[in-house]
Order: structure tokens, then C-alpha cells, then sequence
């Protein structure tokens, strides 16, 4: 866990609490030793965090502290905001409902000035129906790549001509209309972009992949002009 994922939670784990929180509560919550909470806490009161306590006691927030678990500027807001119903709209079945779940817990998390601008957002992305997001398919293909699995598939070219192909798959890439699945075809030897929407049956071979250098990601972007950020 990084650092400044122990401190958020830290944070987190005290707010609201009218009794102190034991030192080897948060060791066991965070699965670190005392010693890291000790010092984690000594940092955030270095910083002007209002936690009073000791170790050996336990730890609690200065009563009326105000310590705002997210604080966002307008635009970052509505970026996190918008972003989520794109993914929520787009992203495919197993994303969007991630998506619509962290945009609740982000929004549930924020002071209510910033919960009540978050709802002004007038910048919507609706769902529509029968698109390939409503489907499988975005799922299966993420997960192929997570597991760096070579795919055996059926594809369809622009005219209609069906072939064969054994993939590495690299990434998914969405254009507005269309996704594509980025990946290094070993027919042709080389990468190429497959329209999810042309894909037929697919599925592991249950050959795990490794990426080398020339086949990789990079190279994949390379060939759209693009870079990895």
C-alpha cells in the first residue's frame, strides 16, 4: 500500500470517532507494523493534522476539526464527475458498474458544498441500447489482456472477408463509436487494431504471453502515432 494511501486512511479511520482509535487497530487494518503507524500519525501531526493521543493510548481528531476527506477544484470535480458517467455509459458492463460505484462513495465522501455543486453537472453521457458495451465482450477482452492470455479469434475484415487469427492482446482503445482491440497478430507478424464489433468467437488458448520489446505496448502505440502515458 502506498504512503499516501495510509495516511488517507488514517484520516478516514478517525473522523467522527468520539474515543481513540488503538495504534494496533490501524496496524492491523492497514496489515502494517506499529512502528509505520506511529510514524504515519507524527507525520500528519507534523503537518498540522489536529490528532491528539500517544501510543499505548490510542489516537482521535481535535474535537470541531474540520479535516475534508476530498477537497476538489471546480473543473477537477466535474472532470471526476463526467468521467464516471462516460465509463459509466461506455466502458462495458463490469466498468460501468464500477464506475456508477465510485462516483456514489467519491460523492457520499464530500463536504456538502461539494456534493451540491457535484450535482449541478450538466454534462451527461446517456447509455444506448444495443451496443456492444452491453455485452460481454469489453469484460472478456480486459481480462485477456490483464492476464497477457494469446487469443484465438474470428475476425471480419471491412469487406466482409472472414479470417483466422492467434492475438497477444495489448489494449483496448475506444473512438468515440467504436472500440478496438490493440494487439500483436502472430499471422501477420506485425500489430494491428481489430473493431470489437467484427470479432466473432474468441477465446484463451491457454498460452500465457510475454511482452517483449518491438511487440510490447509501446511499439503497438508507436504504430498510431501515440505514446503511453
Amino acid at each position: 500500500m502506498r504512503r499516501a494511501d495510509r495516511l488517507f486512511l488514517i484520516l478516514h479511520a478517525l473522523r467522527g470517532r468520539r474515543r481513540a482509535l488503538p495504534a494496533h487497530r490501524l496496524a492491523e487494518t492497514l496489515e502494517v507494523s506499529l512502528r509505520t503507524v506511529y510514524r504515519d500519525v507524527a507525520d500528519l501531526q507534523r503537518c498540522g493534522v489536529p490528532i491528539e493521543g500517544e501510543a499505548g493510548v490510542g489516537y482521535v481528531l481535535r474535537k470541531g476539526a474540520e479535516v475534508p476527506p476530498l477537497m476538489f477544484e471546480r473543473e477537477e470535480l466535474e472532470a471526476l464527475v463526467v468521467g464516471s458517467r462516460f465509463v459509466g455509459a461506455f466502458g462495458g458492463r463490469a466498468l460501468g458498474l464500477a464506475a456508477r460505484t465510485a462516483l456514489l462513495k467519491i460523492e457520499a465522501a464530500l463536504p456538502a458544498a461539494l456534493r451540491q455543486r457535484a450535482a449541478t453537472i450538466r454534462v451527461f453521457a446517456p447509455r444506448v441500447a444495443d451496443r456492444i458495451e452491453d455485452t460481454e465482450i469489453l469484460s472478456r477482452l480486459r481480462e485477456a489482456i490483464g492476464g497477457h492470455q494469446v487469443l484465438r479469434l474470428d475476425y471480419r475484415d471491412e469487406r466482409g472477408r472472414a479470417t483466422k487469427r492467434e492475438v497477444e492482446p495489448l489494449c483496448l482503445s475506444f473512438w468515440g463509436d467504436t472500440w478496438t482491440l490493440g494487439a500483436f497478430c502472430r499471422l501477420r507478424q506485425a500489430h494491428r487494431s481489430f473493431r470489437a464489433d467484427r470479432l466473432g468467437a474468441f477465446a484463451p488458448t491457454g498460452e500465457v504471453f510475454v511482452e517483449e520489446p518491438g511487440r510490447d505496448l509501446e511499439a503497438y502505440l508507436a504504430t498510431l502515432g501515440l505514446r503511453e502515458d
